[in-house]
């Protein structure tokens, strides 16, 4: 929750000195909250971003108060959407089943989601993180189709590594990532499993994503705090090099 509208057009406009173009096969999506994602596509429209919500209800309308739905996104030019976070699993009690839903209404209205999965601290601790993530996992993708899985971009968020500045190391990052991506290779095969975007988040800086994308599995990065300076931004998009 960080940023008005005014304050996202400042920051699309820093962003907008260097192009997503300057990093050869990435994508960059910037996710927003709800009413700075016009101002935000404006300001970056015709560019190569893309942008995200936050959010999003799983019914397309109707007597939901303070809710958004997918097709009011997709008309404001969102091409993505964050979907189960944990911060949402915890405030908000986010059930496995709805985010299932929202996974379900996303895809209905074009939207890519950005599927969060991730075990807390105590679970981690119990030796449980794959046991956390096979079930959010599995309930998330239940009733999509091998295209649907292939299309989606799951985010191995660690719950004890969000804003606390600690880090999965690498090595249990990819761990957990390739776990994840067998996961859909027994659901939906190998050639969705290969397409599927699997990407860490957790205390994502410009001085670790390097080690991070060094790993075979990871295919990207959901950053939260160190995305808030477009030089961060950037320099997390080109591996942590100097812009």
């Amino acid at each position: 929750m960080h940023k008005t509208p005014a304050e996202a057009a400042a920051f699309a406009r820093a962003l907008k000195e260097w192009s997503p173009e300057g990093a050869p096969g990435t994508e960059c999506v910037v996710c927003a909250p709800f009413p700075s994602l016009p101002a935000l596509a404006d300001a970056l429209k015709g560019t190569a971003y893309r942008i995200g919500a936050q959010n999003l209800h799983w019914e397309d309308e109707g007597a939901y108060t303070g809710e958004v739905s997918g097709p009011m996104l997709k008309e404001l030019g969102v091409s993505h959407v964050i979907v189960g976070h944990s911060e949402r699993r915890a405030y908000f009690h986010e059930t496995d089943g709805i985010v299932n839903r929202k996974v379900r209404a996303a895809f209905r209205h074009g939207l890519t989601p950005i599927i969060c999965v991730g075990e807390r601290l105590e679970e981690r601790e119990a030796g449980r993180p794959l046991e956390v993530c096979r079930r959010q996992t599995e309930a998330a993708v239940e009733g999509l189709i091998a295209e649907q899985a292939a299309a989606a971009v799951i985010a191995y968020e660690p719950v004890w590594a969000i804003g606390t500045g600690r880090t999965a190391s690498a090595e249990d990052a990819q761990e957990v990532i390739a776990f994840l991506r067998g996961l859909i290779k027994e659901r939906f095969g190998a050639e969705a499993a290969g397409k599927t975007r699997i990407q860490y988040g957790g205390s994502v800086k410009p001085d670790n994503i390097r080690e991070l994308m060094a790993m075979p599995d990871i295919d990207g990065a959901l950053v939260g705090g160190a995305s808030l300076e477009p030089e961060s931004f950037i320099r997390i998009v080109q591996g942590g090099q100097p812009t």
